[in-house]
């Protein structure tokens, strides 16, 4: 349990000087960032919502290294300035977290994303 990686995707931080990104012509690009080991969970859809629905479960500690390297406060604000995240190659949106506490301490987050 636990042995799968998504990818957190982020816009990457910088443009090209030319006046053709000024105008939105040049794509900025995505950076990806790994989080592992993090358990993903197929939910049921509705015949009329989104094609498929996961939970992603992730640990503090699976997501302490993106969070510091992202520059960011906390978990919740790294999903917050996600794009999305990619699993089995595949694009989802991420709609909502729901973190776990005990004591006071983040230690579980509950990610639904739809693609």
């Amino acid at each position: 349990m636990g042995g799968t990686e998504v990818i957190l995707l982020f816009p990457a931080a910088g443009l090209p000087g030319d006046g053709g990104s000024e105008l939105g012509l040049v794509d900025p690009g995505v950076v990806q960032a790994p989080i592992s080991p993090v358990i993903v969970r197929e939910l049921t859809t509705e015949n009329n919502g989104p094609r498929r629905r996961i939970e992603l479960l992730a640990g503090q500690t699976s997501l302490a290294e993106q969070v510091s390297q992202r520059n960011v406060a906390s978990a919740e604000v790294l999903f917050a300035t996600a794009l999305g995240l990619i699993y089995c190659g595949e694009i989802f949106h991420i709609q909502g977290v729901v973190v776990e506490r005990v004591g006071g301490v983040s230690y579980l987050y509950r990610v639904a994303a739809v693609s």
